[in-house]
């Protein structure tokens, strides 16, 4: 970690204030004593059941040092992360008896896990990767829309990542598999904390930048050459040819282009290299006798088929379940690798989606299971994903849990279970709470009951318990129907008015109290621009090209640098 960051986190110890009263009134600020600063919502909670939880912590703190004195080190863990999934499509296998497809161990690892039926995401892929890398709210960190290439931007290098925290009290780290964070060097998942990375900078759209594509026309105008004349076309300066699928590097080293486009067969090869890495970077720290913790978030899914493959593996055959079956199976090879090197019952592992299923202009087979809306709502179909976490004799099998967790908790808790909780920033809110107790102690443990769920910059809805509240489509000058009940209307069909007035003011307090801390925790208003693709020992010609410009600087009144807000050299950040 550099100098910078470790001098940003001894900045602004000033913890949040005690939101106690429900009132609007401005709350007196917590002393200086060094606190994490959480959403000004948690501070309600706290306030009612703080002596509990610090009783519960006291417990939780002995079981895991007689975890570390058995096994001689902090807990193994490894988190897999995949797109775009309704709840309900793994982990019941009552569902998908008729959708034509089965993820048998997944579904065992709910039989012998919990099954978390409230884990919320936030709306999108790059926002949710950013939230739990970060712990915070996407909109804080400026990630609060999808990257698509080519960006010229990405997560800022202050941003302090779950591998940082754990990097810095002994555990290697490793991500793999689909980044979706930036395509500037300082956003590189190398860059951000992690030993070794193994990454797409962005999402699977440039699966289908292929010459194959435009030959039969799935995309037009990236290939011009391969269609007949077009004289009204006088412009073809700005295609992204030189943009890139996956990079590699380690901590400290040189940053490596791995399996470049065109040829189809190295995208869908991301996906089984990520797999061989993660069982490797397992031996490898089990024979360091080092803790790790490992990120391996699926590609899963590509838009032109991997022409190796002659037939469908299941009757559903659409692309997500097909990817499903494919990473259920990684699930079961991991399990036994796990098994044969004795480390199951040290080791926590979580699977889950990014968001709601790909509803809108989507492929086929990306529909709603359970609740209303997909990728990009605000609505539960588009933010409730399917969760499941196993850890073999700590976490009680057979486990539905019915509490509020969001992606942001994994963050802390990870933090609370490494004893990386000194390292979490203290001068910006940390969304992310510490939900150990949940994960031990089980359903009813958890300490959320709210979540804030936005849109772009824009807050769209807030939750709270059983109670929703549409935010974006509320009424000005009168509530209408914009409030829910979850638990009488989960797929949010019938908005109420008259029955929820009694709720309005909670809500409105809610919001007055979250954006006091917007105000006094400013968010980062976009992602950090910067120059693409830098810093690639092996770079093609054609990458270098998307930096440059196609015609002569001193024919215009510009510069790229001015276009993409960037300076050079990149001033503020680790490089």
């Amino acid at each position: 970690m550099s100098d910078r960051k470790r001098r940003n986190r001894s900045v602004g110890l000033t913890s949040a204030a005690t939101l106690v009263a429900l009132s609007l009134a401005t709350p007196q600020a917590y002393a200086a004593d060094g606190k994490i600063i959480h959403d000004a919502e948690h501070y309600v909670l706290e306030a009612q059941h703080g002596a509990k939880w610090a009783m519960e912590d006291a417990d939780i703190q002995a079981k895991l040092a007689a975890l570390e004195a058995k096994h001689g080190m902090k807990p193994n863990i490894i988190h897999i992360m995949w797109d775009d999934t309704g709840v309900g499509e793994v982990g019941i296998p009552e569902i998908q008896a008729v959708r034509g497809f089965e993820t048998p161990n997944m579904n065992q690892m709910a039989d012998e896990g919990i099954n978390f039926m409230r884990m919320y995401s936030e709306i999108a892929c790059t926002q949710t990767r950013a939230a739990f890398q970060t712990g915070r709210y996407a909109v804080r960190s400026g990630m609060h829309s999808v990257a698509f290439p080519v960006e010229s931007s990405g997560i800022d290098a202050d941003e302090v990542m779950i591998a940082e925290l754990l990097s810095d009290v002994g555990y290697k780290t490793a991500f793999y598999g689909k980044w979706h964070l930036g395509d500037t060097e300082p956003s590189y998942a190398h860059n951000q904390g992690y030993d070794e990375a193994f990454f797409t900078p962005y999402n699977q759209v440039p699966s289908m930048w292929v010459e194959g594509a435009e030959l039969n026309n799935v995309v037009t105008g990236l290939f011009p050459e391969f269609y007949g004349e077009d004289k009204y076309d006088i412009d073809n300066s700005w295609q992204p040819n030189g943009y890139v699928w996956t990079l590699e590097g380690t901590k400290g080293g040189e940053t490596l282009e791995w399996g470049p486009p065109p040829t189809v067969t190295n995208f869908w090869d991301i996906e089984t290299e990520a797999q061989r890495r993660t069982l490797a970077f397992i031996d490898k720290s089990v024979e360091a006798n080092e803790p790790f913790f490992i990120a391996y978030h699926p590609i899963a899914l590509g838009f032109i088929p991997d022409p190796r493959e002659k037939s469908k593996l299941t009757a559903n055959k659409n692309v997500l379940q097909e990817a499903l079956v494919r990473i259920d199976t990684f699930v079961g090879e991991l399990f036994t690798h796990l098994d044969a090197k004795g480390i199951s019952d040290n080791t926590l592992v979580i699977v889950m989606a990014d968001n709601g299923p790909f509803t809108h202009f989507g492929p086929r087979g990306q529909v709603e299971t359970l609740y209303t809306g997909g990728k990009g709502d605000f609505t539960e179909g588009g933010v409730r994903v399917p969760a499941i976490a196993k850890w073999e004799g700590v976490i009680e099998p057979d486990q539905i849990v019915g509490d509020i967790v969001h992606v942001t908790d994994l963050y802390t808790t990870f933090a609370r279970l490494g004893g990386a909780m000194d390292g979490i920033p203290r001068d910006r809110v940390i969304d992310g709470v510490d939900q150990t107790s949940l994960f031990l102690n089980g359903d009813g443990n958890s300490r959320r009951d709210y979540v804030m769920i936005y849109q772009h910059k824009k807050l769209a809805a807030g939750v709270k318990g059983r109670f929703k509240r549409d935010w974006k489509n509320a009424t000005p000058g009168l509530s209408m129907n914009e409030f829910y009940d979850l638990y009488t209307d989960p797929r949010e069909a019938n908005g109420e008015m008259i029955e929820q007035f009694h709720v309005k003011s909670m809500f409105n307090r809610q919001l007055a109290r979250h954006n006091l801390w917007v105000e006094k925790y400013p968010n980062r208003a976009e992602p950090t621009p910067g120059p693409a693709l830098t810093g690639i020992a092996n770079e093609r010609p054609e990458t270098a090209k998307l930096r440059t410009s196609p015609v002569d600087l001193e024919k215009l009144p510009f510069t790229p640098e001015q276009m993409n807000n960037y300076p050079l050299p990149l001033s503020g950040s680790d490089f």
